[in-house]
């Protein structure tokens, strides 16, 4: 029998063949877990693919292990300070110290068998005295919120998190988002806090860690396996894309076949919904990007026709939504494998 495919095509989930982030995951574990917090709220963003929900995932999870630690995970599309009461009561961690405490939750459906002749009225009240009883305890709370948009749901949220840590109660609050997303949230007149927040922007795997990867799951040369990882260009998505397809394949390399069903999944998958959100002068700057593998400054200033003023505005956009690399001085190139080759075939059509 075969065995089980290690790659997945499955987004958020976190595939048999996984090449973690250490760096960024050391970072906000150390940051949350000191004494005196550099900061009680991370940002993780990135382009679609770029591995945001794997990695805030694998952190809540390593907290969630240790005992003085209380993940809940809330859907920012829910009325948030609801769910985080409610999951909050349902956690076995602490649920004792609710019904100690006699806290009286039944004006919110949650914890109606609690003998108190009070009970709360206001859902942030509600969780200021939840975290409050969990504060005795020395114990920290954790909320991570996936995909978040700017929307009244997760404002709210924020504003009262802003709130609690006025009153240093020990809540922490990890988020991911795109790019658009978190910067339209920031914006906020009463959310500006949120600047100084640390954002964690996803950058490309490691090369030598893919081609490890791809070189012992499929028993291939080292240098073998460096082609099929510079297909990729690090992108965690294609990563998982071209090794689910050559092992479903059983090959150990790409052929036109393997190479036109990975044009195919990327652009499914994720290229086409990425297009779909590109403005006009967005797309006009990538599509000059895309006549070169890299493509130097001034080329890319003829063939677009921008002003160096607009120029730098579309460079520097495209650049946090991590559609294009600049690290080289004066030269551009696009981040994502095989997307130039995606937008030049759908200018065509």
């Amino acid at each position: 029998m075969k065995p089980s495919n290690p790659f997945t095509l499955s987004f958020g989930r976190k595939p048999l063949q996984y090449i973690t982030r250490i760096v960024q995951t050391n970072e906000i574990i150390e940051a949350f877990e000191a004494d005196i917090p550099s900061s009680p709220v991370y940002m993780i963003t990135g382009v679609r693919g770029s591995g945001k929900t794997v990695l805030m995932s694998a952190i809540a999870n390593e907290l969630r292990e240790k005992e003085n630690w209380i993940v809940i995970d809330l859907n920012s599309e829910r009325k948030i300070l609801d769910s985080a009461v409610a999951k909050l009561y349902d956690n076995q961690k602490v649920q004792h110290l609710f019904l100690k405490a006699q806290i009286n939750l039944s004006m919110f459906g949650v914890g109606a068998s609690v003998a108190s002749d009070r009970p709360i009225v206001d859902i942030e009240s509600a969780l200021e005295r939840m975290l409050k009883e969990i504060e005795k305890q020395h114990k920290k709370v954790l909320v991570t919120i996936d995909e978040v948009e700017n929307n009244a749901s997760i404002r709210e949220f924020v504003s009262s998190f802003q709130i609690m840590q006025r009153q240093n109660l020990p809540i922490y609050l990890l988020m991911t988002g795109l790019y658009d997303n978190i910067y339209n949230l920031q914006n906020e007149n009463k959310l500006t806090f949120l600047y100084r927040a640390p954002k964690i922007m996803l950058e490309p795997l490691n090369l030598t860690a893919i081609s490890k990867s791809y070189s012992t799951t499929f028993d291939i040369p080292y240098a073998d396996a460096q082609q099929l990882a510079l297909l990729t260009k690090g992108y965690p998505f294609a990563y998982q894309v071209l090794g689910y397809l050559l092992w479903e394949a059983a090959k150990k390399s790409v052929d036109d076949a393997i190479l036109e069903q990975y044009d195919q999944y990327l652009a499914e998958f994720v290229y086409e919904k990425i297009d779909s959100e590109i403005a006009g002068n967005d797309r006009r700057f990538l599509l000059g990007v895309a006549t070169k593998d890299t493509i130097k400054t001034a080329e890319l200033l003829e063939i677009t026709g921008f002003k160096k003023n607009e120029y730098t505005v579309y460079r520097e956009r495209l650049r946090k939504k991590g559609l294009i690399s600049v690290d080289k001085r004066g030269y551009v190139s696009m981040k994502l494998p095989r997307f130039s080759e995606y937008l030049l075939q759908m200018e065509m059509l």
